[in-house]
């Protein structure tokens, strides 16, 4: 009984999310694509092996496993005109891209895929040593064409979100990222006018101000230190700008004592967690 009632109410949920309009098509097909993508979910191991590897006869299924967790937090502006266009974008098949948040202007936050699932939002790009930061991180984009101030309303949407995903999926503070952070040579988002500093002040990201007392060691090098804060710096001028983007809320080139200190600051900071 209580089985047919859960499928009742999938039912009416598939039918009420399908009925919404003008989304009614695409909502459908990602109703289809999650259902196919579930199927695979159940297979055995076995089914996905290889003939010649030399399996046991009788297959033994592991009891501990779960879905992937989450464990970076992107945040983009979406480089568009309004939030329309963006969902728009997002539900063409041709363009490959995707979120699974989206957050208006008005701070209307459109969450359109399923935490669980891999998003297609940060492309070719890197924090650190992981090469793959749609596998494992929430891509959230924020209405905005990339020149202009974030509306109130959007960030105080922005953080009550990211207290949901903090508190659900455990992830470390220092794992708020921005789209340029994790691909220097590509993107510049969210732009400069993003409000770090008040995220870091309520446990979403890190923020450090200029401090005498710390600078860089003599010796390492501007290239070498933001390597060890998590830069790709294969394009080193491309790594500052992202470094000052994020850090220092500034699009200048060139690296002053401020910025080196706020470096120096980041890399105690990275050596102790």
């Amino acid at each position: 009984m209580r089985l047919k009632y859960f499928t009742f109410l999938i039912l009416i949920v598939g039918i009420y999310a399908c009925s919404s309009f003008p989304y009614g098509n695409t909502n459908r097909q990602y109703i289809r694509q999650a259902k196919l993508l579930s199927q695979k979910i159940v297979l055995s191991p076995e089914t996905q092996s290889e003939n010649q590897l030399p399996l046991a006869k009788e297959w033994v299924g592991t009891t501990n496993f779960d879905l992937r967790k989450p464990n970076f937090v992107v945040i983009h502006h979406t480089a568009q005109n309004s939030c329309e266009q963006t969902l728009k974008t997002f539900t063409l098949e041709r363009t490959k891209v995707s979120a699974h948040y989206v957050i208006c202007k008005d701070g209307t936050i459109h969450h359109m895929l399923n935490d669980y699932m891999r998003a297609w939002h940060g492309g070719i790009g890197s924090w650190g040593n992981n090469t793959d930061l749609n596998s494992s991180s929430i891509g959230i984009e924020i209405d905005n064409n990339g020149f202009e101030p974030f509306e109130t309303a959007q960030i105080n949407s922005l953080l009550q979100l990211l207290a949901q995903l903090k508190n659900k999926y455990q992830i470390p503070v220092d794992h708020f990222v921005g789209h340029s952070d994790i691909a220097p040579r590509r993107k510049v988002d969210p732009n400069i006018n993003f409000p770090w500093k008040t995220l870091s002040s309520m446990g979403y990201g890190i923020w450090f101000e200029p401090d005498a007392n710390y600078q860089l060691p003599t010796g390492l090098s501007i290239q070498h230190a933001l390597s060890l804060v998590g830069y790709d710096t294969k394009d080193s001028i491309a790594a500052i700008l992202a470094f000052k983007r994020h850090f220092r809320q500034d699009s200048a080139r060139l690296m002053n004592q401020a910025d080196s200190s706020v470096l120096s600051q980041l890399i105690q900071y990275k050596l102790k967690n």
